[in-house]
């Protein structure tokens, strides 16, 4: 089965299920949090924990695959699990892997993650688009065929991404927004929104570039990051109603309880409705 592009799929969910994407992040100090070991047990409970609690309500996860890989073969066989689960629960699955390569291993990377045969086939991927845009056609290419996204570093949400993104090219213009550009053009036309997507931290004072890609924007950054949902008509402007909101440590922080995971992801979602009315 040919699945609908996933610009019109992650519109629907957000309409539906509000504009929240939740992270998966098990990192150490977060399963010694819950109770858990540093294991592959650990891991384990902890996803599958996460995904009950939410992947039947909110519209997006976004799984960090280095917490995962770390442990290996079980860890990816862990992941495997709770991107699988995760989709037919709901949820759009977005791994967050940030892949950057050329040709052949792109394309590779691009297989093991947008590919309907992977066992991590995942709805959309976040990927690195610094050595150069062309670098990611492989990746856009494989996502066109698949019903996919992506989403291409632009202006992160970490202080030292400033060194790279904004830095001004031969033309005058800066990295972030040639990226943003050439993401605008792969969107053209597509309706209600295109399948290629940006990643624009929230925590910026300004984005001091055109936001308006006709694709989604996530934005990483709230909470634990110092962001909140009332900053993103600053940061976003006309351009908020694409967004999605990233969320990880100031949900995942109220497990293991299923219930007050779900009441923190309610919360974000209602803020982020209360932002933009």
């Amino acid at each position: 089965m040919t699945l609908a592009p996933f610009g019109a799929r992650l519109r629907h969910a957000l309409d539906t299920r509000g504009q929240l994407c939740v992270g998966i992040d098990p990192h150490a100090s977060l399963l010694a949090a819950w109770g858990l070991g540093d294991d592959v047990a650990g891991l384990e409970t902890f996803s599958r924990t996460v995904v009950e609690a939410l992947a039947d309500r909110v519209a997006v996860l976004k799984p960090q695959a280095a917490f995962f890989e770390r442990f290996g073969s079980r860890g990816v066989a862990v992941l495997e699990r709770a991107v699988a689960d995760a989709r037919s629960a709901g949820a759009l699955v977005l791994m967050d892997a940030k892949r950057g390569d050329i040709g052949s291993t792109m394309a590779a990377y691009a297989d093991a993650f947008l590919s309907p045969s992977s066992p991590l086939f995942s709805d959309a991927v976040t990927v690195s688009p610094f050595l150069g845009f062309g670098s990611l056609n492989p990746a856009l290419e494989v996502a066109r065929a698949n019903g996919g996204g992506v989403f291409a570093l632009a202006l992160t949400s970490n202080p030292e991404g400033a060194e790279v993104q904004r830095a001004v090219g031969a033309g005058g213009e800066t990295v972030a927004a040639s990226v943003l550009r050439r993401l605008a053009a792969e969107n053209a036309g597509a309706e209600p929104l295109g399948s290629f997507g940006a990643v624009v931290g929230a925590t910026l004072a300004d984005a001091g570039v055109d936001l308006a890609i006709n694709g989604p924007l996530l934005a990483p950054g709230i909470g634990a990051q110092g962001a909140t949902m009332a900053d993103l008509p600053r940061v976003f402007g006309d351009a908020v109603l694409n967004v999605v909101p990233s969320v990880s440590r100031d949900v995942l922080r109220h497990g293991p309880s299923v219930p007050a995971l779900r009441e923190a992801a309610r919360r974000f979602v209602e803020e982020f409705a209360a932002a933009v009315k």
